[in-house]
Parts: C-alpha cells; structure tokens; sequence
C-alpha cells in the first residue's frame, strides 16, 4: 500500500489529525531535571546516612524517617509520570510528597528538641551557608558533588548531631517550598487546561464531527 493511500485509509491526511493526538498525550516524566525531585532525593541519601549514625537501627524511628524521606521522592517521581493521563493524580501524589517531607521535619525538629540541641533559625548564618551551598539550577546531579555526605563542615558523615540535622532541616524546607510553587502551577494548568478525561472528550467529539463531514 502506498503512502498515500495509507493516510487515506487511517484517515492520518485529514487537517489537524495528528495534532490532535501530539496534544492529547502530553509530554511526561522528566522529573529527574525538576529541582524539587533533585532536593528531595538529597534529602533522602541524608536522611538514610543520618539514621545511621544517630537513630537506633532497629527503632521504629529509624524506619519511619527513612520511609518518609523515600516517599518524598517516590511521589514526586510517580506524580510526574502519571501526569500524562491524570492531572488529579500528579496533583495528589505531589501533595503526597511534600507531606511526607513535612512529617519528616517534625522528626528532625523533635530529635533537637529531645536532645536539647539548637534548632537554627531561617536567616541564621548556618542556615544561609547550607542554602547557599546546595542551590543550584543544574538539572544534572549524576556527578554528586554537592550530596550532603561529602566531607565539609556540613557533612552528614561527620557532623555533629546538631549541625547534620539542622542542615537536613534547611534542604526540607527547600524541597517543601519548590513542591509548593510546583502544586500552584499544577493548579493553575488544571484549571485552565482542564484534564486527560476533558481533553479526550474534547478529542472524540471533534473526531466524530470531521467524520461527518
């Protein structure tokens, strides 16, 4: 069969057919170049060198720091490659993600408080120089230079108990604040676009309209 007579039978020639299915099915996953899945994922190789050296291996606290960081970046993964066909979905697994990171918070903040340890403050000196130190707009992580288990003042490795989780606390919040710029924009893409159901109604009845043309 040739070309022609291909997209004749598909019916592949008709005006605005193969736009039409390039929009229906978006785009998705790339959520290794979002800033918030790359925050997120330092938060989580912390938290599992962290638990290790402070946190009783066989606790239940152990265990639920650790699950909580993993969900922060699973969720964050997930949400972004069911955004294709759900955008409720990759609006719920993103609220998913970055509630997780918050109940992780609290543990950091209970273990200084427990300990009697310092809780920094926002625009602490400490603070600025952890947030200075991971901020980056590179989406390309795979050399690890800046993980927090690298040996510097900041290290999870070797930090005191209070300096490793007041650093943990910095790139929480971080990654609470980018998911929540993220889940603004979701917002606004889901009321304006609507969703995967919505378009593919949109999709069909313009079809069913060429059709009968």
């Amino acid at each position: 069969m040739s070309e022609e007579a291909r997209r004749s039978f598909d019916g592949s020639d008709r005006p605005g057919r193969t736009d039409r299915r390039t929009r229906l099915i978006p785009k998705y996953g790339g959520y290794r170049g979002l800033r918030s899945f790359q925050t997120a994922q330092l938060v989580y190789d912390g938290t599992v060198v962290f638990c290790g050296r402070f946190i009783e291996k066989r606790s239940r606290t152990h265990d639920q720091m650790v699950q909580a960081a993993r969900s922060g970046v699973q969720n964050i993964a997930e949400g972004s490659m069911a955004s294709a066909t759900s955008r409720k979905t990759e609006l719920k697994l993103t609220g998913v993600a970055r509630a997780s990171l918050e109940e992780l918070l609290l543990d950091y903040e209970d273990f200084l408080r427990q300990r009697g340890l310092r809780l920094w403050r926002k625009d602490s000196p400490e603070a600025l120089a952890v947030r200075n130190k991971f901020r980056s707009d590179s989406s390309d992580k795979s050399d690890r230079s800046d993980r927090p288990d690298k040996s510097d003042s900041y290290s999870i490795t070797t930090a005191t108990p209070e300096a490793a989780a007041n650093t943990l606390i910095c790139l929480i919040n971080q990654a609470s604040y980018l998911l929540g710029r993220q889940l603004q924009k979701l917002e606004e893409q889901f009321l304006n676009e609507g969703g995967f159901t919505e378009k593919l109604y949109k999709a069909r009845t313009e079809q069913r309209r060429g059709d009968f043309k």
